[in-house]
Parts: structure tokens; C-alpha cells; sequence
């Protein structure tokens, strides 16, 4: 059912609190998981200024993680940025869904909308662009969602940071599920064709079948390979759906 007319006579406020609403599960999935990189970040070699110097100023949930191991292994600066620039190319894929409701909006909506993009923000949205076609307020929406998890992200990594501190071991506490279980109420709305199916198997089978590679590499060549199947298989159906009878 689309919700069109009753976002045409949303009020901008009324649509940033409808964001901040619309994150609020994700949120509470994303809590154990940003105190945990809060109480990591120390043993890994981080200080306390650092470590939220990194949340304020990266904002990447996964990428902090996988850099947090790769600095704990040793790995080199260039392994870090390389490793994490290439689990971000997501958002690539995320910026180009959105990319014709931002167009028209100016440079200082973009930039920060830009900066705030993540896989919570993108799942909130995306579900409200799909149920409010014509909805004039799409950047409020956004807005609300994306200071939201920024909001949440910064206090959950303080609390890190002090419990980690209180209690030195914390990490043996489990709180890394949270990463899964959030991941996968993310994913699993939007499993509804065979290449996003495709796309998931893939990359779960090569995360298995290369997690001995040294440096989280086996990331890299999961995440690579679950693209290029996901996207082949796209390409593949829309030429069968588009051949001539």
C-alpha cells in the first residue's frame, strides 16, 4: 500500500522524527556493538582520544572493527585503509539507490548526507522511499535517522571506552553477536529475487572458504565475489526479461 498522501502533509520536523523512529530497532541492535568497540579499542593498541576521534570522525561501524583487528595483527597502514576502503565500497551501491532523491538538493544537504550513510540509514530509508513515492521530505527523513545512529554511536562508544576500563573483560562477555544479528535484520527485508539471494550465498561461502587468510583478507575476496555474482545474475535476468518473445 503506498503511503504517499499522508507523507505529502508531513511537516519537515514531522519527518525527522519519523526517521529517528523508523532506526530506533536498529539502533537498539547497534548498542552492544558500538560499547564493544569501545571496550576493544584500548586492548588493540587504541588510545582513549583515538578511539573517539575514530567514531566521530570515521563512522563506520565495521570498517572501525576490521581496522581495530588488522592494527591488534600488526598489519601495515596501507593493508588498514585498503582493507577498509574496499568493505565501504558498499556504499557506493548505497549513494547510487538514493542518488536520484538527492540530486537536486544543494552542496551542504549532500556533503553531510554523504558523511552520515550508513547500512541502518540506507535500510530506513530505502523502506520509506519504497512505501512514499512522492514524499517532499525524503532529507529530513534521512536527517533524523542518520543524527539518530550518529548520536547513539558516539555515547555507545564512551560507554565502551569507561566499562572497558571498569571491566577489563568485557570482550569475553559475547557482545560481539550483536554485529551478526544486526547485519542480518538488515539484509533480510530485501532478499525478494535471486540475485540478492545469489549475492548472499556467495559471499557466505567465501567468507568460509578464506577465513585462514592472513589480514582479513578473506573479507575482501568474499565481499568481491558476492558483488560480482550479485550483479551478473542481475544483468543476466534483466536481459532474459527484456529479450524478445
Amino acid at each position: 500500500m503506498n503511503d504517499a498522501s499522508d507523507s505529502s502533509t508531513e511537516s519537515p520536523a514531522e519527518a525527522f522524527r519519523a526517521g529517528a523512529r523508523a532506526t530506533l530497532p536498529l539502533i537498539i541492535g547497534a548498542i552492544p556493538f558500538g560499547i564493544l568497540f569501545g571496550t576493544l579499542a584500548g586492548p588493540s593498541g587504541l588510545s582513549v582520544a583515538a578511539t573517539l576521534a575514530m567514531s566521530l570522525i570515521v563512522f563506520a561501524g565495521s570498517a572501525q572493527f576490521i581496522a581495530l583487528g588488522l592494527l591488534a595483527g600488526g598489519a601495515g597502514i596501507g593493508v588498514i585503509v585498503a582493507t577498509t576502503f574496499v568493505v565501504n565500497l558498499r556504499h557506493l551501491l548505497y549513494s547510487a539507490a538514493l542518488v536520484e532523491r538527492v540530486k537536486s538538493l544543494p552542496q551542504r544537504w549532500r556533503v553531510p548526507m554523504a558523511f552520515w550513510l550508513t547500512d541502518e540509514t540506507f535500510a530506513a530509508v530505502s523502506n520509506r522511499l519504497l512505501t512514499h513515492e512522492r514524499d517532499p521530505n525524503p532529507h529530513w527523513f534521512y536527517l533524523g535517522s542518520a543524527l539518530a545512529m550518529y548520536t547513539n554511536w558516539q555515547l555507545c562508544t564512551w560507554l565502551g571506552v569507561a566499562l572497558g576500563e571498569l571491566f577489563p573483560d568485557m570482550t569475553n562477555w559475547g557482545l560481539d553477536f550483536a554485529m551478526s544479528v544486526t547485519f542480518i535484520g538488515m539484509v533480510a527485508p530485501y532478499l525478494r529475487s535471486r540475485p540478492m539471494w545469489l549475492c548472499v550465498i556467495t559471499a557466505a561461502a567465501m567468507a568460509m572458504a578464506t577465513w585462514q587468510l592472513p589480514h582479513k583478507l578473506g573479507l575482501i575476496v568474499a565481499a568481491l565475489c558476492a558483488i560480482a555474482v550479485g550483479y551478473s545474475a542481475h544483468r543476466l535476468e534483466r536481459a532474459r526479461l527484456e529479450a524478445p518473445l
